[in-house]
């Protein structure tokens, strides 16, 4: 049981941290993004995503939200 506890608690980590990977690498390329189609909307709905899931605070989140709705 401990096995499975660890097991589940090491992919959970390993999610969160692809999750924050994806979200800051979005944030930071949003020109690049939205050249391919990768609209407004989906980048906020990820930002979303990484709030609720843990991987951002609500602190970081208010503030790349900020950002992207600041750019327009």
């Amino acid at each position: 049981m401990k096995n499975a506890t660890t097991a589940l608690t090491i992919s959970c980590v390993m999610a969160t941290m692809l999750l924050l990977t994806g979200c800051i690498a979005a944030i930071g390329n949003r020109d690049a993004q939205r050249a391919r189609g990768v609209t407004l909307g989906q980048e906020l709905v990820d930002l979303q995503k990484a709030k609720e899931s843990g991987a951002i605070t609500p602190d970081e989140y208010q503030a790349q939200r900020s950002k992207l709705l600041g750019n327009r």
